[in-house]
């Protein structure tokens, strides 16, 4: 493993650069000096709406590239590289599908800002959390003002075992990807990490070889066949952790800066 070739850093967010108090950790800040330093790109992919990512790195937000919406819209700085939305008559048609998953809220993710119906505080507390802009609407088939990049599914029961098996038949031309133990999205069939990634990669000239990237859940899984450095971290789900090349530490433990510490310090004896 040389990891001084590397001139690409991509990572998840929620269960992987974020412990699980939401947070990142001051040690992050200190290792991004060093990256700029050694000339090389981060990137942060999420399934979280662009504003809530750089809300959470908003003292890096104008050095540093953003894959929001699982790959849905790519941002550096306010210059948009990339957006892959779905059609109006395919969003109306999710949410007929959708209307009669019991127990579950959805989440219309514009390029603007998110949209709900009314379903109480306590979902709007936690939808806060993932959201830094989302309206409240009577009727999400009358938002018509906006692009429409995904539709997200929440439910507590457990999106694997109540959402998945229901939506799954839209797989053969829709990107439905179970994002997370509560979460579903759904998004046209280009919209996830690894096209978007690719794109970026493609852009600045840097090959899988020269990218390492950090993962912990199913809308990770394209973007870790980009990448011959692709990390699981240790609290990943199985299915992360049987496609990735390698493995580190939890996030709780720091397990991007663990290796991100490492990655430095072969770097730096290379240029000595």
């Amino acid at each position: 493993m040389d990891l001084s070739q590397i001139k690409l850093v991509a990572t998840d967010m929620d269960g992987t650069l974020l412990n699980s108090n939401g947070d990142v950790s001051p040690l992050f800040f200190e290792l991004f000096e060093e990256l700029q330093h050694l000339g090389v790109t981060f990137i942060a992919a999420s399934g979280r709406q662009y504003y809530s990512i750089i809300h959470k790195l908003d003292a890096i937000k104008n050095d540093i590239i953003v894959i929001a919406e699982n790959g849905a819209l790519t941002m550096q700085r306010d210059k948009e590289l990339q957006c892959t939305e779905i059609n109006r008559e395919t969003y109306l048609e999710l949410l007929d599908l959708t209307k009669d998953l019991e127990g579950s809220q959805v989440i219309l993710c514009g390029r603007k800002k998110a949209y709900i119906e009314p379903h109480g505080y306590v979902f709007e507390n936690m939808l806060s959390e993932f959201y830094g802009r989302y309206e409240v609407v009577d009727n999400l088939s009358k938002v018509v003002d906006d692009q429409y990049l995904k539709i997200a599914i929440c439910n507590q029961n457990g999106s694997e075992k109540y959402l998945y098996p229901a939506l799954k038949h839209l797989e053969n031309r829709l990107k439905v990807k179970v994002s997370g133990e509560v979460w579903l999205d759904i998004s046209h069939h280009n919209a996830h990490k690894g096209y978007a990634l690719q794109k970026v990669q493609e852009n600045l000239n840097i090959k899988p070889e020269n990218t390492m990237v950090f993962g912990d859940y199913n809308n990770d899984l394209e973007m870790m066949s980009q990448a011959t450095y692709s990390f699981a971290m240790q609290n990943a789900h199985p299915n992360v952790k049987a496609i990735a090349n390698y493995s580190t530490k939890s996030n709780n433990e720091n397990g991007v800066e663990y290796m991100l510490q490492k990655m430095i310090k072969a770097k730096k004896a290379t240029n000595l």
